[in-house]
């Protein structure tokens, strides 16, 4: 699990810090500080049915999708991501983003975060921060109390995953691991 201070950088110029985790928090947040490169690509469009999330823009622009509708924020502005809001966002300007990030309750986001963010940082991932299929696959059954797609229908997505996630944890993927989410490789 994450402590705070510790921090990935993908192979594209973002960087993320965790700042509060569920471990010091009791499970209460995950806090993380990230920064975007200058128009860095759309993430899946996505949802979290039982959290909430809250960003304050600290430097650039931010461009976010909630439920189709656009929205832009800037240096000093916030806002907050109810449960079961379909959302995606970026950096939308010509220099980095910054912002800071508030995931209650903090359930396995941190580890979510650092199996993401450590693909990424290792070159597993695209620009968008997406690993491989089946590695998708694996981490969208392990994540699903936290984290949905928006499409395909969430019935389709756990048939995917009941069928392709054998296949995927037969192939080496792991919905986390320990590379990524301790140093000393307890889980």
């Amino acid at each position: 699990m994450a402590n705070p201070g510790d921090e990935f950088r993908d192979q594209e110029g973002g960087h993320l810090v965790f700042r509060e985790t569920s471990g010091s928090t009791d499970g209460e947040l995950l806090e993380v500080q990230v920064t975007y490169p200058p128009r860095s690509s759309l993430p899946p469009v996505h949802y979290h049915p039982s959290q909430e999330e809250t960003f304050q823009v600290q430097s650039g622009l931010i461009r976010a999708l909630f439920n189709g509708k656009e929205h832009v924020y800037q240096e000093g502005d916030v806002f907050v991501v109810p449960p079961w809001t379909h959302h995606q966002m970026h950096s939308n300007g010509e220099e980095p983003s910054t912002f800071i990030w508030q995931t209650r309750p903090a359930m396995k986001t941190e580890v979510f975060f650092e199996t993401i963010w450590g693909l990424a940082q290792d070159g597993k991932a695209n620009r968008g921060g997406v690993a491989g299929l089946l590695q998708m696959i694996v981490i969208g059954q392990e994540y699903r109390d936290v984290f949905w797609l928006a499409k395909p229908p969430v019935i389709i997505q756990r048939i995917l995953f009941a069928i392709l996630a054998p296949i995927g944890k037969l192939a080496g993927y792991r919905g986390s691991c320990p590379k990524y989410s301790d140093a000393k490789g307890e889980q």
